[in-house]
């Protein structure tokens, strides 16, 4: 393993990162394999359309979203999931602030690389 995080986590003391105009992220367990993120949305926040090599898996904690993903869009609500196969464009557009807790695999260098920046 080149990096691996600690094992448990308090969500009121890890570190939130601003990452985008109304977009904060908080990262969570992760080595090489895998990496989770909770991402906090307000209202307008745009996760601009992007593609990546990683697989992503994503849940809705809560607020509401309207979600591209390869051409398909559906607005999507707290429960409810996506999934994004690599090297696909995708994006999310904040329709009621929210969370989105994201995992990826493997792991986003890019991301842990930004905390050390």
């Amino acid at each position: 393993m080149k990096r691996e995080s600690a094992v448990f986590f308090r969500g009121t003391e890890t570190p939130k990162d601003e990452v985008g105009e109304g977009l904060v992220r908080q990262l969570f367990g992760y080595n090489d394999s895998i990496l989770m993120a909770r991402v906090e949305f307000q209202e307008g926040a745009v996760g601009e359309v992007h593609a990546h090599p990683h697989s992503q898996a994503t849940y809705v904690e809560s607020g509401e979203f309207d979600v591209y993903i390869d051409g398909a869009k559906m607005r999507l609500g707290p429960g409810d999931s996506f999934f994004v196969r690599p090297n696909l464009d995708h994006g999310a557009v904040c329709r009621k602030s929210g969370v989105l807790l994201d995992v990826f695999s493997p792991v986003r260098e890019d991301f842990l690389n930004e905390g050390e920046s």
